[in-house]
């Protein structure tokens, strides 16, 4: 008989070794109520006064008298195991309210018997059961906010069974996890019930660590294919399937597939129908071996052409071109429709279905639907006579019964808090009081004009925020694309005062863009962004933005707001080319303040091949969110993106804020001087994850050298150089090979450096990095670097930047950009 398999926890470890049930999800929306409007119009990333939404006031209630009993039969359909998480994490994003259950159970065996203490910590709710009887229950049920208790397990010497019973409120984004680290002494032992044996699961379980694309991005004519760090021991069976974008998530996967991997081999091909689009996708993978199954979700991209297209002809021309290919190839939503109909194509079936879908999801009040409601106006408002009268009558319930702010009656997870968010509602309250002046909204008891009015005051205010602020979500590739959904439609729809402001935002942001734009690739730091916008910029919704302002670039499936670009008639403002691609020789720098309390003080240094951009003096110390500081774009390869931050999650494919790679877990001190950028991070005692690290993909760049502490890389022809102030470790393995590259210390220092190589050679690049230094100084901390023939740099993590010994303090208060053109492009090449 085979043995059991037994997965080791030590003192201040974690237990992650479980058998799963099935995830049972249901609705569960509460009671009807009016929600408070605590909106400040003062946007900050990371903190959001919600209040607490009637599907947690119900959940409370419940839990507050009932009894949870044991349910010790449930299926067993997956298996968890250590290897990429600390936490037992079942996160993910639901768009209406859900109450969310899953058992699970492991049987652990302590090195002797008595009571030993656990950690445990969790968002929501977990009961554990020691050989059938309760012994903890804890329901905190703080949103998204983990908190922990201490607690005791009594634990016979041969082991006993534990059943947990983890539970969770979803409301939209949610983090839903359980966390036991034991506090013991000795090795505890998890060992997993039913007959799966040690050599089973080791094997799933080194291969769903370590699985990950084959390539940075896979072409034309290439296969997906999977690699592993070892070959299977024996054949596993790997099913896959390639799920739509986070909006669609609820429609059947893009495409499916089951594969053998064979005993021996370590890597597996999945195929690539042509029927599958370009994108940043998500992967669901189960590997199967006799009884036992684990899953794991990884990302890959697919971009065809490497190549960005060059479109001919002027802005208007470009716009119809945008309109025809998004109405052929464009995502199943509402876009999709008003492409078609903008160019006077007849509804097809893929637009009934994205009708249907646009409507249900307005119904149901999901989240995000304001970002489809906004298309649905225009549609209905430009091309209404094009609609079958039936499907007219459901348009108009549907906009006539919909909850267009939170102190409307509702009991739904829609966010209205975001900068974004508050725009597409305002805007959609806006348009529909227009069209409807004089119908009563049964939902708010308001007449259509008393509605417009309203949101005619509330975008007031948004627009003096953002007018007076800039933009929290600044240069956003995920969140551009949205705001561009509000403001596009007041520049179609709305009185010549709200159109006005809207063109003066649309002229900021396009301004933005340009700068952060190079060859195709809209890229740079951002208030607000994921694993998907930095991995695969060109693949972002925004990329297609600057492809069809600009005249080079990739188009994609998006369609959230850019069907509304090419139909309407606002132009961005001219010049802006200049910025986009600056001529051979020189270099253009910019400098300016977005967001709230000058949240992002920002920073460009951009010529013809390389652009560096940073977020200046970010709150250094504090936990982030979302915030991308400091970034690296080549113009030889879409993809040759460089990056430094430190982790703010454990999983590198998980979708945590921050995540591993988007995002900081805790803010670094940043600064940047021409065409350097230095970053100091200081990580406290006790860090989760006591290192910061680059994302370089070597594969994509067109040569690099390393040494001890540096590394230089050349894409085209132009040059990025990273100097750390400890060793720099190259990753080798599992889903970062090849593209992470990690500095080890609770203390840590980067520097990067771009530039062109117009006069000289990645080599002498790399002679200026051996000589370099790059060292911490202590009291006060700082991080000092020194080059050849260069000025001294240094930055003091509570005063900033020092320019040999001067200070040297941000240069502008200004939230529009102030933008010049270097002479010549730093650093002048060295001769012979």
């Amino acid at each position: 008989m085979a043995e059991k398999a037994r997965f080791i926890s030590r003192p201040g470890e974690t237990v992650t070794a479980f058998a799963l049930g099935p995830l049972e999800a249901a609705y569960y929306p509460g009671a009807v109520t009016r929600g408070a409007d605590n909106v400040d119009y003062k946007f900050v990333n990371g903190f959001v006064d919600v209040g607490e939404l009637p599907c947690r006031t119900a959940l409370r209630a419940d839990i507050a008298t009932r009894t949870v009993a044991l349910k010790d039969d449930f299926e067993i359909v997956s298996t968890n195991l250590p290897g990429f998480n600390r936490r037992l994490e079942f996160s993910g994003f639901w768009h209406r309210p859900t109450r969310l259950q899953r058992w699970v159970r492991t049987r652990l065996v302590p090195p002797a018997a008595g009571a030993y203490p656990f950690r445990l910590s969790t968002c929501g709710g977990v009961h554990v059961w020691v050989d059938g009887e309760l012994a903890a229950a804890f329901e905190p049920y703080t949103r998204n906010v983990a908190q922990e208790t201490e607690i005791v397990l009594d634990l016979a010497d041969g082991g006993c069974e534990v059943v947990m019973l983890v539970e969770e409120m979803a409301e939209r984004d949610t983090n839903y996890f359980v966390e036991l680290t034991f506090l013991g002494d000795g090795d505890l032992a998890a060992v997993i019930p039913g007959a799966a044996d040690q050599q089973a699961l080791d094997t799933l379980m080194a291969l769903a660590r370590a699985v990950r694309p084959a390539k940075v991005v896979f072409g034309e004519g290439d296969v997906v294919e999977l690699v592993f760090d070892t070959p299977a021991g024996s054949d596993v069976t790997v099913s896959a399937a390639v799920h739509q974008s986070v909006h669609m998530r609820h429609l059947p996967p893009l495409y499916e597939m089951m594969v053998t991997l064979a005993a021996g081999q370590d890597r597996v091909p999945l195929g690539l129908p042509e029927s599958l689009p370009d994108g940043y996708h998500e992967l669901e993978l189960v590997f199967s071996l006799g009884e036992s199954r684990i899953d794991r979700v990884i990302d890959f991209a697919l971009l065809r052409d490497e190549q960005p297209l060059k479109l001919s002809g002027d802005l208007a021309t470009r716009k119809k071109a945008g309109l025809d290919y998004l109405a052929e190839h464009g995502e199943q939503r509402m876009g999709r429709v008003l492409a078609r109909l903008a160019r006077g194509l007849p509804l097809d079936e893929a637009s009934f279905a994205a009708l249907e879908d646009t409507l249900l999801a307005i119904d149901d009040r999901r989240d995000c639907s304001d970002f489809v409601m906004v298309p649905l106006l225009w549609v209905y408002g430009a091309h209404r006579d094009a609609l079958p009268p039936e499907l007219i009558a459901r348009i108009e319930a549907a906009i006539l019964g919909y909850r267009y702010w939170m102190d409307e009656p509702g009991n739904d997870a829609m966010w209205f808090w975001s900068e974004n968010h508050v725009l597409c509602f305002h805007v959609s309250a806006l348009i529909a009081g227009r069209l409807f002046s004089d119908a009563v909204f049964p939902n708010a008891g308001l007449t259509g004009a008393e509605h417009a009015a309203l949101a005619e005051k509330r975008l007031s205010r948004w627009f003096d925020a953002i007018e007076d602020h800039g933009l929290a979500e600044w240069n956003s590739a995920a969140y551009y694309p949205i705001d561009f959904i509000g403001l596009l439609a007041l520049q179609r729809f709305a009185g010549e005062t709200l159109k006005r402001r809207a063109e003066g935002v649309l002229d900021r942001l396009f301004t933005m863009i340009a700068l952060h734009t190079i060859n195709g690739v809209a890229a740079g730091t951002m208030g607000r962004a994921y694993d998907k916008e930095l991995r695969a910029g060109p693949l972002s919704e925004l990329a297609p933005f600057a492809t069809i302002a600009f005249g080079t670039g990739w188009l994609n499936r998006g369609v959230a707001a850019l069907p509304m670009f090419c139909a309407g008639d606002y132009v961005p403002p001219e010049g802006l080319c200049e910025y986009v691609a600056p001529s051979p020789g020189r270099a253009v720098s910019a400098h300016y303040i977005q967001g709230y309390n000058k949240a992002a003080q920002l920073a460009l240094y951009k010529t013809a091949a390389m652009q560096l951009s940073a977020s200046i003096d970010a709150e250094p110390g504090r936990k982030g969110h979302q915030q991308h500081l400091a970034d690296v774009q080549a113009a030889g390869h879409p993809m040759a993106r460089v990056w430094v931050n430190h982790p703010g999650a454990d999983d590198p494919w998980g979708s945590d804020r921050p995540s591993y790679w988007a995002g900081n877990g805790i803010m670094p001190r940043v600064g940047q001087y021409q065409n350097v950028c230095l970053m100091l991070s200081e990580l406290g005692e006790n860090p989760r994850l006591a290192f910061t690290h680059a994302y370089a993909p070597i594969s994509v760049f067109d040569e690099h050298i390393a040494g001890e502490d540096w590394l230089v890389l050349r894409s085209g022809g132009g040059f990025v150089m990273l100097k750390a102030t400890g060793p720099i470790e190259s990753v080798s393995e599992g889903p970062g090979a090849g593209l992470e590259h990690r500095v080890t210390g609770r203390r840590t220092g980067f520097a990067m450096m771009v530039g062109d190589l117009a006069a000289t050679t990645l080599a002498k690049v790399a002679d200026i990095a051996r000589a370099a230094t790059l060292r911490l100084q202590d009291d006060p901390l700082a991080l000092v670097f020194e080059r050849p023939a260069a000025p001294l740099l240094k930055l003091d993590y509570h005063d900033g930047l020092f320019v040999d010994g001067t200070h040297h303090p941000f240069p502008t208060g200004s939230h529009l950009p102030e933008i010049s053109g270097l002479a010549a492009v730093l650093p002048k090449p060295e001769k012979d």
